[in-house]
């Protein structure tokens, strides 16, 4: 009778654990799709812009080689909608914070249809095949690893912030030695994002397993979008910053 009833508590246990098991791999699952999503958009947005002159035409002025004020407003919406979506995590539903990230999603491939007309169609194709080798080996490194790695991230965050100042620098100035420099940079420094991101979506991943029924499904949801957006800024800037070395110019 004993063994019967342990048996049945095994069985039980067993059941329990798959159940919560899945919750991790759910999660996990939710944001690589939706980060393939967000390529997915911001490739067809880049294509579709970069294939007809008269789209191009409203974000560069041909004759003088400047951005328009929707060139702009094209280059620097998709940073706006990133903090937006960080600042308002809580207070936007999940509706809200898709839209945002579709929107954004969207808009960065707008921005990254110049790609399209300063390298050739081979060194894009090239570099993208680079960056996803990459982005691959260092988000199983990040899943599989036992170093803690969140101890670098105060050290990967200054790296980040070094050079978006230096690209600001740079807007001004116009080097290409500094481009050239950062563009090593931030490939090291966007390689290491990498894991430590996919590390942190995976302690994420772990605690709602552990939190259960207490996390809403629209939390568990809005964390996959954020975490979907960690992850594609990672590849997308490993990507550019490849180009930036390696890319042909036409």
């Amino acid at each position: 009778m004993d063994n019967n009833n342990n048996y049945n508590w095994s069985q039980d246990s067993v059941f329990v654990q798959n159940q919560t098991g899945g919750v991790a791999k759910k999660f996990f699952a939710n944001v690589f799709l939706w980060m393939f999503v967000a390529l997915s958009l911001s490739t067809l947005a880049a294509l579709y812009i970069s294939s007809s002159k008269e789209a191009v035409s409203q974000l560069i002025n041909f004759e003088t080689g400047q951005r328009t004020v929707l060139g702009y407003i094209a280059m620097f919406a998709p940073l706006g909608l990133v903090l937006i979506m960080g600042s308002g995590f809580s207070r936007l539903s999940y509706g809200a914070l898709l839209g945002v990230f579709v929107l954004f999603s969207i808009l960065l491939g707008v921005s990254l249809s110049f790609i399209f007309l300063i390298y050739t169609s081979g060194s894009i194709v090239a570099c993208f095949g680079a960056a996803a080798g990459i982005f691959g080996i260092m988000a199983v490194l990040g899943y599989t690893t036992d170093v803690d790695l969140t101890k670098f991230g105060p050290i990967l965050m200054v790296g980040v912030a070094g050079l978006f100042i230096a690209s600001l620098v740079n807007l001004f100035i116009g080097s290409s030695t500094l481009s050239y420099v950062m563009s090593f940079i931030g490939v090291a420094v966007f390689t290491a994002l990498t894991a430590y991101d996919v590390q942190k979506l995976k302690n994420i991943g772990q605690g709602l397993e552990a939190d259960g029924e207490q996390i809403l499904a629209a939390d568990a949801k809005k964390l996959a979008i954020m975490g979907a957006l960690n992850l594609y800024l990672d590849f997308i800037n490993i990507f550019l910053f490849l180009l930036r070395i390696f890319g042909g110019r036409k």
